[in-house]
């Protein structure tokens, strides 16, 4: 056993150094944890920010006046006013994300006690702005509205008071969001990619003889791979969270790193198997490159960290449970977002494990039967 591990050990170590050599595949994994994280934490903004609006004001008084001011940045742009004849070709030219018609005898109406109705023309070509505009729009007109009425009517306060407090991200600051999620997405595809791109790059240059040939197994070589590939992974991905997340963009962390690292441990060995077994199954790099992308972006996508399983078809959150990137996700928010300790995030490493469990033997099987073709 001490001599099967020294051997596991020294092969990994090779695997190190191959990869030390190939200048592709460390400048990707210094893009993908450094640049990847910062760029679309910084650029690719889903809050609502600078959304152009117009307002169409038929009624031109004090209130509709009051709602118009209240529409101010960074949320929106300074409102425009224009026609209510323009507002189809501004529309369609694809000028403003939203277009405020405030109808005719609108405070009047509001002052006698009737329900006057504003029409908020949305572009809804730009989802993203469209879904959350909307909404503040509603939020401040209701708002105006209700603060104009208590001034000039006496009208009573409302009853009821809802107070809204966001946890774990108290200023719903999207940038904390991205960061942690683009470290998440890049560690399935790397793991994939490099545990992969180990066994191909070992038929290509011709060394997966000379490995036949060494008092190894199947078992081996491939954990030397895992183990390897596993390490890098682990050491980048940290490095990422010090210094991109937190060093860079002020991000905090708010549980254990240290437990982060041991997921992230567990969950490299059952994707690196999966790297390997579509590594067995093709026959170059290219073909090994499409295979990979087509397994790593549908569990990317499915694994909860973009939208919520709950969100998901029924049949299709029964099949996620059986992949170990969505457990991933869960246990790494857990941990990173609300500081989830152990005892709390178990299930899922074990989860991980018993996955990759299968995931290892299922690639152990085409691993021995691709390296007897290639010793036949």
């Amino acid at each position: 056993m001490i001599a099967r591990l020294q051997s596991i050990y020294r092969l990994g170590l090779k695997e190190l150094y191959s990869l030390g050599r190939d200048t592709a595949l460390v400048l990707l994994i210094i893009y993908a944890f450094t640049y990847a994280v910062f760029g679309p934490a910084q650029g690719a903004r889903t809050e609502l920010r600078n959304a152009s609006v117009a307002i169409v004001d038929e009624d031109r008084s004090a209130l509709s006046t009051r709602i118009r001011d209240a529409l101010l940045p960074p949320a929106f742009l300074a409102p425009r006013y224009i026609g209510a004849d323009q507002i189809d070709a501004a529309m369609d030219a694809g000028r403003f994300t939203f277009v405020i018609d405030i109808p005719p005898r609108f405070q009047a109406d509001v002052e006698a006690g009737r329900r006057p109705t504003i029409q908020v023309n949305v572009d809804a070509t730009a989802m993203s702005q469209a879904g959350r505009g909307s909404g503040y729009i509603q939020s401040i007109v209701l708002q105006e509205v209700e603060r104009f009425r208590g001034v000039h009517t006496a009208m009573p306060a409302e009853p009821v008071q809802l107070i809204t407090r966001a946890k774990f991200n108290p200023n719903l600051n999207d940038v904390w969001f991205l960061a942690v999620s683009q470290i998440i997405n890049n560690i399935t595809m790397l793991a994939i990619i490099l545990s992969g791109a180990a066994l191909v790059r070992e038929r290509e240059h011709g060394t997966i003889e000379h490995l036949l040939v060494m008092p190894l197994t199947a078992a081996d070589i491939m954990l030397a791979k895992v183990w390897a590939s596993a390490l890098v992974i682990v050491i980048v991905s940290t490095l990422s969270l010090e210094l991109i997340v937190r060093g860079m963009l002020h991000i905090p962390i708010a549980g254990s790193v240290p437990l982060f690292m041991a997921g992230t441990g567990i969950y490299m060995f059952a994707v690196s198997s999966l790297g390997i077994f579509l590594a067995t199954l093709a026959r170059s790099m290219p073909q090994f490159g499409l295979l990979a992308f087509l397994v790593f972006l549908p569990l990317n996508m499915l694994s909860g960290g973009t939208t919520p399983l709950d969100s998901m078809p029924q049949w299709l959150q029964e099949v996620m449970r059986f992949s170990p990137t969505a457990h991933f996700v869960n246990f790494a928010m857990a941990i990173l977002y609300r500081g989830a300790g152990f005892e709390i995030v178990w299930p899922r490493f074990a989860a991980v494990a018993g996955i990759g469990l299968v995931f290892f033997a299922g690639a152990l099987a085409r691993f021995r039967r691709t390296i007897s073709l290639v010793g036949d």
